[in-house]
């Protein structure tokens, strides 16, 4: 039997993202009902970020929704919490292993491992400490994507606007080129939100004739075979912080629903809030859970 060292705990979603990115273990046992970030959020992340970590969950539900979830996401160990005193062990082993385990009364998750994975529909969230950390993560957002020929839209303040271009430029990118072929669209943050605002609200017509109508043009100009948009920027962020919860949210949900006509990758920046109220709580958690993934710098 393979020996097992435990080199970290967590007791939510958030401090699990942190810690496994930080120890990198082998294998991670993760719950699915985590608070302030499930664990299908967390499972997204940290596939990205440490790949080579094997993933098994371990979870009270049964349901072949959430089974099917895990398998599109990659994941190949499911535990259901009941039979954990028998399955865990072997789960553990043939994870490792690079083998699949699925407790056995989850009957019918074979059919499911079939079935194709849904595309991606990124759309993550950065909590950032100062516009250090800001403009560093937007620029290598950005850069990114034009460096795979793929088109990049940024919403930021004028002033970030211009720090970007710098930074790009910097990074040896062509964006001057880049903005007159149509694959770097750099917006102010205060124009664009006149352009589909009415009354503190995002009027969802004026959102999708907008914001679709750049990334439509945007795709066209791309190099890409199949290309992708990187969208980002920080004005929800700004309206967040702000106090202005219902407006943040909306235009959050109308990004969701982009991405089910669009090819997007898309990361959104929020200033960390120092307040530790209930109403910032509750705030805090309404706007991670219209993203795929959280991350704090």
């Amino acid at each position: 039997m393979t020996d097992f060292k435990v080199i970290g705990q967590a007791s939510d979603g958030l401090e699990a993202v942190q810690k496994a990115e930080e120890l990198r273990p082998d294998l991670i046992l993760l719950d699915i009902g985590l608070p302030k970030l499930n664990g299908m959020d967390v499972a997204r992340r940290l596939l990205k970020v440490i790949p080579e970590t094997r993933i098994l969950f371990l979870s009270q539900e049964s349901s072949l929704d959430l089974v099917g979830e895990a398998l599109s996401l990659g994941l190949t160990g499911y535990v259901h919490k009941p039979r954990i005193h028998s399955d865990l062990l072997p789960a553990l082993e043939a994870v490792l292993g690079g083998k699949q385990f699925f407790s056995s009364n989850l009957e019918g998750w074979e059919s499911r491992a079939s079935m194709p994975a849904p595309g991606p529909q990124p759309h993550e969230i950065l909590f950032y400490s100062d516009d250090v950390v800001l403009l560093d993560s937007l620029t290598r957002f950005i850069a990114t994507a034009l460096r795979a020929g793929n088109p990049a839209i940024v919403i930021a303040t004028k002033s970030h606007l211009d720090c970007l271009h710098q930074a790009l430029k910097a990074e040896g990118l062509d964006v001057d080129g880049a903005s007159q072929q149509g694959t770097y669209i750099a917006l102010d943050e205060a124009h664009s939100f006149s352009a589909i605002m009415v009354d503190g609200l995002p009027v969802p017509a004026r959102f999708f004739a907008t914001i679709g109508g750049l990334i439509e043009a945007a795709t066209k100009a791309a190099s890409a075979e199949h290309p992708r948009v990187s969208f980002c920027g920080e004005g929800i962020g700004l309206l967040w912080a702000d106090g202005k919860t219902d407006a943040a949210i909306r235009l959050e949900q109308l990004c969701n629903d982009l991405a089910k006509k669009h090819e997007i990758d898309m990361l959104c920046a929020y200033p960390s809030s120092s307040s530790d109220g209930k109403e910032d709580q509750d705030s805090f958690k309404r706007v991670c859970e219209e993203h795929s993934a959280v991350h704090s710098r």
